[in-house]
C-alpha cells in the first residue's frame, strides 16, 4: 500500500501452526479449494506467503485514517485485526516507516506490528512474513540511505531481518543507488526479498535489470490495483510483472473500502476518502456494486470478499487490504479458498469499465 492523493493534495508524501482447512461454500458456479492455505512465491524469490496479505496503514495513522486520532480502542482492535488474521491463517503483513510516523499519526506502524508479534509470541511460535518501505524522501541520497532506514525500521519491529523490503516510491532524483542499496541489504542478510512500490514498466524493467546483474531477483512491485483502478492493466506495469517474474502487489484492493458497498451516494466516506469518492462517482458506481452483491449473495461470499477475489484471478496478484479490526480481517480471509468463473470476472471488469477510474499517487507516472 502506497500513500495515497487526495485531488491534487498529498496526503503525507513527506513457528509452528497448525494447518488450516479452506472449505468454501459450495456452488455448481465456483471452483472450490480445499486443503493447506495455499502460499505463493514471491517473484523469483524464495520468500513464500499467503495468496493474500494484511495491510497495515492505517495502524497508528492520525492523517488519513481513524477520523484523525488514535486511542487505546483503536490499538486494541488493531492488534486484534493482526491475531485474527493469523488465526485465520494469513501470514503477510505489509507496512512502511512512514505509516502512522512523524506528521502522519500518533505511532509508527512498524513499531505496533513489532508489539504485535512480541505479545504472540508468548503463546508460540508465529509464522509472520514482514514486509516494509524505504522512503525515497528529497534529501536521501545513495545506497547506504537505505541500510540507515533499514536498520532503523528493524529496530522499530524488534527484528534482526525483514522478509520483503521495498522501494515505496521512485526518488526524485535518480533510482540506481536506492537499487544497489537493495541488492546490499540482501547481501547483508538484512532482508529475504526486495521489492518496489509505485513503479512504472520502464521503472520496473530497470530495476529488475540491475537486481539481475547481481543475481538477485525482485520479487514484487506493489501498486494500486482494484476492479474499479485497473491502470496496472493500462499502462503496462500488470504485463511487465507477469513477463520479468514480479509479483504484482495490490494495496487499495476494495478501493479504500469503496466496494464493500458500505458506503452510497446518500453514505459517503468521510475524510479524505470523501473528496475522491464523492456522490457524483458512487451514484455511477451503483450498477457494479449491484451486481458484485448478487453474484456474492449467489456464492454466500460478501461483495469484499468477491472483489478480492476478483484480484486473485488475475494470478500473479497478492491483494493486501487493510484491516482495522478483527471483523474485517476474518471476512478478508473468506477470499481465500475458492476462485470466480472465467466469464465472471470479465462480466465485472466490463461493467467496472464504464466508471471513471480514480486518483492515483501521482509518481505512478514518474
Amino acid at each position: 500500500m502506497a500513500l495515497q492523493a487526495s485531488g491534487v493534495t498529498l496526503i503525507s508524501l513527506f513457528h509452528q501452526r497448525r494447518p488450516l482447512v479452506v472449505r468454501a461454500v459450495a456452488s455448481d458456479s465456483v471452483s472450490t479449494i480445499t486443503g493447506e492455505r495455499e502460499k505463493v512465491k514471491l517473484g523469483g524469490s524464495d520468500l513464500r506467503v499467503t495468496r493474500l496479505g494484511i495491510g497495515a496503514w492505517a495502524w497508528g495513522d492520525t492523517t488519513y485514517w481513524n477520523d484523525f486520532q488514535w486511542d487505546d480502542r483503536k490499538l486494541k482492535a488493531a492488534k486484534e485485526a493482526f491475531n485474527s488474521s493469523i488465526d485465520g491463517g494469513i501470514n503477510f503483513f505489509d507496512t512502511a516507516e512512514v505509516y502512522g510516523a512523524g506528521i502522519t499519526g500518533a505511532v509508527n506502524s512498524e513499531t505496533l506490528i513489532g508489539s504485535f508479534i512480541k505479545q504472540r509470541q508468548r503463546t508460540g511460535e508465529v509464522d509472520v512474513a514482514i514486509a516494509t518501505k524505504f522512503a525515497a524522501l528529497p534529501w536521501r541520497f545513495g545506497r547506504g540511505s537505505v541500510i540507515s532506514a533499514l536498520k532503523a525500521s528493524l529496530s522499530r519491529l524488534g527484528l534482526s531481518s525483514v522478509d520483503l523490503y521495498q522501494l515505496h516510491w521512485p526518488g526524485i532524483w535518480g533510482n540506481e543507488g536506492y537499487i544497489d542499496g537493495l541488492g546490499d541489504a540482501v547481501e547483508m542478510g538484512l532482508v529475504k526479498a526486495v521489492g518496489v512500490s509505485n513503479y512504472s514498466e520502464k521503472r520496473l524493467r530497470e530495476a529488475h535489470k540491475r537486481l539481475m546483474a547481481r543475481g538477485i531477483p525482485l520479487a514484487s512491485n506493489q501498486v494500486n490495483y482494484s476492479l474499479i483502478y485497473r491502470i496496472p492493466e493500462e499502462n503496462g506495469v500488470k504485463a511487465a510483472c507477469d513477463d520479468l517474474g514480479v509479483t504484482l502487489i495490490a494495496y487499495s484492493p476494495i478501493a479504500q473500502g469503496i466496494l464493500t458497498g458500505k458506503y452510497t451516494p446518500e453514505n459517503p466516506p468521510t475524510g479524505p476518502r470523501g473528496r475522491i469518492y464523492t456522490k457524483e462517482f458512487l451514484t455511477k458506481l451503483q450498477p457494479l456494486l449491484s451486481t458484485i452483491k448478487e453474484i456474492g449473495q449467489k456464492y454466500g461470499k460478501t461483495s469484499t470478499q468477491l472483489a478480492l477475489n476478483w484480484l486473485i484471478c488475475q494470478e500473479n496478484v497478492v491483494p493486501i487490504p487493510g484491516a482495522k479490526n478483527a471483523e474485517q480481517a476474518t471476512e478478508f480471509v473468506g477470499a481465500l479458498g475458492w476462485k470466480l468463473k472465467d466469464h465472471e470476472v470479465e462480466e465485472l471488469r466490463a461493467l467496472a469499465s464504464k466508471t471513471r477510474s480514480v486518483i492515483g499517487f501521482p509518481v505512478e507516472k514518474l
